[in-house]
């Protein structure tokens, strides 16, 4: 329980002895309240007279406790997924810069210091045109999601067909949501005429290529689509109550 407070009402009334104890900012977790009526002033010498039930309510002046946990400020020596790449200055949890960014090499902290030999690194590079080139945010998200996709193209099986880039750039925006550049593309030497398996080569931003697998199959209607997939859910549980009746 809190001890009696001055007659201003706020913070405890303490001697040389305690005041030299206590701390001038209060740590984390701390919380400041102050009386909701002030308690009166009292004869020299004299504790001060409480009201049994007024002077024990209180008003919350600052929560310590629930502030919002500061971030860590450093600077990525490389780059690194989701935040950038090298000579960015991020805010980071401290659990994060802590235990991952800085003991592997991947940031310092964002000293004085550092942020001068930075901005020199970034001038020299400047002036001498050799500008390292890296891949964006975006671009390594990319190449994410395409690293665990595969491609299925339907085609024609009453008409002569040749597969071009065009139209695999068609498909994967179509199947995938991922816009793709014709020129962006390179796929087989061999033309592809016939359906099955095959793969296309994604270059994105000009810097990294990833392989995606292909399929080429029989181009069907989205309605006609449906009916077969769920005919085929149909056989399977048929087949799956036949085995358990035998």
């Amino acid at each position: 329980m809190l001890g009696p407070v001055a007659a201003g009402g706020r913070g405890l009334a303490a001697g040389g002895a305690l005041s030299r104890a206590l701390s001038l900012s209060h740590g984390r977790g701390t919380v400041v309240v102050e009386r909701w009526w002030p308690v009166p002033l009292s004869r020299e010498g004299r504790a001060p007279r409480l009201h049994p039930r007024r002077h024990r309510v209180y008003r919350l002046l600052e929560d310590g406790k629930h502030l919002p946990k500061a971030e860590l400020e450093l600077i990525l020596t490389r780059a690194v997924q989701g935040l950038g790449t090298r000579g960015d200055t991020v805010l980071v949890k401290k659990s994060l810069g802590r235990n991952k960014l800085l003991p592997q090499g991947l940031a310092v902290y964002a000293s004085p210091e550092n942020k001068r030999l930075f901005e020199e690194e970034r001038q020299q590079q400047q002036e001498a045109g050799t500008t390292e080139v890296t891949q964006t945010q975006s671009g390594e998200k990319t190449l994410q999601f395409l690293r665990s996709c595969r491609l299925e193209v339907g085609m024609k099986n009453n008409v002569r067909w040749e597969l071009t880039p065009d139209i695999v750039a068609r498909q994967f925006l179509r199947n995938l949501r991922v816009a793709v550049p014709p020129h962006a593309l390179r796929l087989p030497p061999e033309p592809i005429t016939r359906w099955g398996e095959y793969w296309c080569d994604v270059t994105v931003n000009g810097l990294d290529t990833v392989r995606v697998p292909m399929a080429v199959t029989e181009f069907l209607r989205p309605r006609t689509r449906r009916r077969r997939e769920q005919r085929a859910r149909q056989e399977a549980l048929l087949a799956a109550k036949r085995e358990e009746l035998l």
